[in-house]
């Protein structure tokens, strides 16, 4: 790993870690609770994580790139090789219904594409993280495990993961299509993904809108650990886009037959046009 990947991998677990303790720090209590466009909720646990996070990055690499979920957008980001993207709190539902299925995700894209991610789980004070071509682990209280995706290859006896929340008529029929018969539930995009990357399941499907912030930092870690992230029409997100970029639906598998799955998928994109 080259020295400033080293120090931007650092940088951004210690930034996970602190804005995950900052979390906790409201998780027991009863917090109020706001919405933004679309219904989407936020809490000062979103804003005081936001906070540390886009501070720390600002002294760390000043007049680095920077695309937050909890502020708005503008141009400058766009002529920066570098960017930050940053979801302070990702399963925010989950964070105020307290199933403890939600985490802090830090990403690094270069040429709008991920080299790094870090997605911190404080409930469990469990750690994803990925640089580009030097794998992927998980850790938790000291203990350190390299991330591999399953090499399962028989759609039917794979195991697939899926919102516990967006669990949508496309996702089940899908499901049947290929025969599935297992299915785990779990919140937090980052957290799915995780299950994902140590092998735990072998795909996950999802239909809602994901924003760069919710994809870029678990994106970066499944591609250490041999995975593949698509659109349902088979399209690999770009970061560090005008918008930002959104991708409406996702597949990420463990590669072994993304494209087959692709395929059996594609008569019931219908369904995602109602």
């Amino acid at each position: 790993m080259t020295p400033r990947l080293a120090h931007e991998l650092e940088v951004a677990r210690d930034l996970a870690h602190r804005a995950g303790q900052a979390i906790m720090a409201h998780y027991q209590q009863d917090v109020i609770v706001e919405y933004k466009e679309k219904r989407e909720p936020v809490t000062i646990a979103d804003r005081e994580a936001d906070h540390l996070i886009r501070t720390g990055l600002q002294v760390a690499f000043p007049g680095g790139g920077l695309l937050r979920e909890e502020a708005e957008d503008g141009p400058a980001r766009l002529d920066k090789e570098r960017v930050w993207i940053v979801d302070p709190l990702d399963g925010t539902t989950e964070f105020i219904d307290k199933t403890g299925e939600f985490v802090v995700q830090i990403a690094l894209t270069v040429a709008g594409r991920p080299v790094l991610g870090v997605v911190y789980q404080p409930v469990h004070n469990l750690v994803y993280y990925g640089v580009q071509g030097q794998g992927a682990s998980a850790e938790q209280d000291g203990r350190r495990t390299e991330l591999h995706v399953s090499q399962q290859r028989d759609p039917s006896q794979m195991c697939l993961i899926a919102s516990r929340s967006h669990y949508t008529g496309f996702v089940d029929a899908a499901r049947h299509k290929l025969g599935i018969d297992s299915v785990q539930r779990l919140g937090s995009v980052g957290l799915k993904m995780g299950q994902l990357s140590q092998g735990a399941c072998d795909l996950y499907l999802a239909t809602r809108v994901c924003k760069e912030w919710d994809l870029c930092a678990p994106h970066a870690i499944l591609l250490e650990a041999g995975g593949v992230l698509t659109d349902l029409w088979g399209k690999v997100p770009v970061y560090n886009q005008p918008g930002p970029a959104e991708c409406r639906g996702l597949l990420a598998s463990n590669g072994q037959v993304h494209d087959q799955i692709l395929e059996a998928c594609a008569p019931l994109l219908h369904m995602l046009e109602r």
